[in-house]
């Protein structure tokens, strides 16, 4: 992790450990590598563990914006997914979760390697049993986006 990540979540909050998955043989894709389908499946749960804090009842993937992969993810890899809660809106919470791997043949002896791999911002919607959107929790703030981490 570097020094400007640290900076990031002193500023803006620490982020929500949600998951940890120690990745397996049966994830990789044709390269040996973990296929990135697994990581956003892994990932929309993530996020749905945060977003389901405001709410009550359904919650539902409207968008996963902004996925980005910086390094690739290898068999045996301790895969960590952090959430924050970046926006609160009427009806949808945005999420943005960061994706850490723990190299654990990294070839530098002991020492476990920590490396940012994928971060995404997702949106979710809370709705009824009809599907519709239905208002979340008052956040004391009625109509109106409550921002809650700066960029």
């Amino acid at each position: 992790m570097s020094q400007s990540d640290d900076q990031h979540r002193e500023k803006s909050g620490p982020f929500q450990p949600a998951i940890r998955v120690v990745m397996m043989p049966r994830d990789t894709n044709a390269l040996g590598t973990i296929f990135g389908g697994i990581i956003l499946s892994y990932i929309d749960q993530a996020g749905a563990i945060e977003g389901s804090r405001h709410v009550t009842g359904r919650l539902v993937t409207v968008a996963m914006n902004e996925v980005e992969f910086h390094a690739p993810v290898f068999v045996g890899d301790l895969v960590s997914f952090f959430t924050e809660t970046v926006r609160r809106g009427r009806t949808s919470v945005t999420v943005r979760v960061t994706v850490e791997a723990q190299r654990r043949h990294s070839g530098k002896g002991h020492e476990l390697e920590r490396v940012k791999v994928t971060e995404a911002q997702l949106t979710f919607v809370h709705v009824g049993e009809d599907g519709a959107p239905i208002p979340l929790a008052d956040p004391g703030v009625e109509g109106r986006d409550t921002f809650l981490h700066s960029e």
